[in-house]
């Protein structure tokens, strides 16, 4: 592996036949050699290259090796270059304290021994390759330890996310079970009734305005089992994407109409009533079935948290888009609870009237969205809440 690492090594001498002589003794296979004549083009290349080694000459015209090696220990990218002199000046300690000062590692003194220049110039190869081998093998660590950080976060975020989908399916399955079993009672509790009626022979309890009754109130069950269970079938269709929509062209306050007009029974058997205001046309592409879903949604979820106070919606084109408003006057919901309503079992507030599985809002979000529009909220706490569905004018 170390002799795969490169290993460039720089050698400065203004003599030509120095050059070509010190390069016979160093070159290699295992390394590469530039020379410079001056130190001017030595920098050009300490500026290109990562050297493993420097031989600089100190006697040279203009700029010495001194001087030379000064500057490459104030720049960043050369300062941990290990320099040898090159000088014909005797072991002189003066001479050989500035050398060591401008920061020399060593001293090869001429006439040049061979076997000394080799071996020095191998050991500060070797030793660099060493570096060079120890800093990719940090990097590798480095680099593992970040992949190694970077996976235990995916899987402390996994791990949040199968937490918080058991405890989605805990509170889905609670208030499932609880809502289900509500209009199911109410069923089988009838059902008992009549058949102990029907033994004991009291045929009077089946006049045909008590039937009417009995179906009315049947009937009342089954839609609510059928709503319920059509909320549960609509989230699957949301998770697996196959919420589908067909947009046909249509008018939203037409469509407003009829739902307030089927909902109206309801609103006065609550003693409360919901007002219609539609102003001019209100072109828009629609599924049909699916925008009254979410009106009727919207207008139920009025008329149970209106506290019995009158209701209104009003449909209306703003700039590009046709905006239905259902604006009742009842509890009203938290600047912070506001945005957490739409999301799944949650409910429009925390009182004892909530009811349902808390998906209504969720998936009239989806079917709005799925029209490329939008819902908006705007509530204050006691002063009622307003519901707002966008879509984009049909042109």
């Amino acid at each position: 592996m170390l002799r795969k690492i490169e290993a460039k090594v720089l050698i400065v001498d203004d003599l030509p036949e120095n050059l070509l002589a010190l390069r016979s003794l160093i070159q290699s296979e295992d390394r590469t050699v530039f020379q410079a004549s001056s130190a001017d083009e030595a920098l050009s290349l300490l500026l290109e290259h990562e050297f493993a080694l420097a031989i600089l000459d100190v006697k040279m015209p203009g700029m010495n090796g001194f001087e030379l090696a000064e500057l490459m220990r104030g720049t960043e990218k050369t300062k941990h270059i290990p320099i040898i002199f090159v000088s014909a000046v005797g072991r002189d300690m003066d001479y050989a304290f500035r050398g060591y000062e401008s920061g020399a590692v060593d001293f090869l003194h001429k006439p040049l021994s061979p076997f000394e220049v080799r071996s020095k110039v191998a050991m500060f190869v070797e030793l660099y390759r060493h570096r060079k081998a120890l800093s990719m093998q940090l990097e590798m660590v480095e680099a593992a330890r970040r992949e190694q950080e970077a996976l235990l976060g995916e899987l402390r975020e996994t791990q949040g996310e199968l937490q918080k989908a058991v405890q989605m399916r805990d509170v889905f399955m609670s208030i499932a079970s609880h809502e289900l079993r509500t209009p199911l009672n109410g069923l089988i509790l009838d059902v008992q009734l009549r058949r102990l009626r029907l033994e004991q022979g009291r045929m009077d309890a089946f006049t045909p305005d008590k039937l009417q009754e009995m179906v009315a109130r049947d009937e009342r069950q089954i839609r609510s089992l059928s709503r319920l269970i059509d909320d549960m079938l609509d989230v699957s269709r949301i998770r697996t994407g196959k919420l589908s929509v067909r947009p046909e062209p249509g008018d939203l306050g037409v469509l407003a109409g009829s739902v307030v007009e089927s909902l109206a029974a309801q609103f006065t058997n609550a003693g409360s009533h919901v007002e219609l205001y539609v102003d001019g046309p209100a072109p828009v592409m629609m599924d049909e079935f699916r925008i009254e879903q979410v009106l009727a949604n919207l207008l139920t979820n009025a008329l149970r948290y209106g506290g019995g106070k009158p209701v209104s919606v009003r449909v209306r084109v703003v700039d590009d888009m046709v905006r239905a408003e259902v604006r009742d006057q009842g509890l009203g919901i938290s600047e912070a609870d506001q945005r957490r309503v739409f999301e799944q079992f949650e409910r429009v507030c925390g009182t004892s009237v909530a009811q349902g599985l808390g998906l209504g809002l969720f998936i009239s979000e989806q079917i709005v969205e799925a029209h490329d529009g939008r819902i908006e909220l705007s509530s204050r706490l006691g002063e009622g809440s307003c519901f707002s569905i966008l879509l984009p004018l049909r042109s």
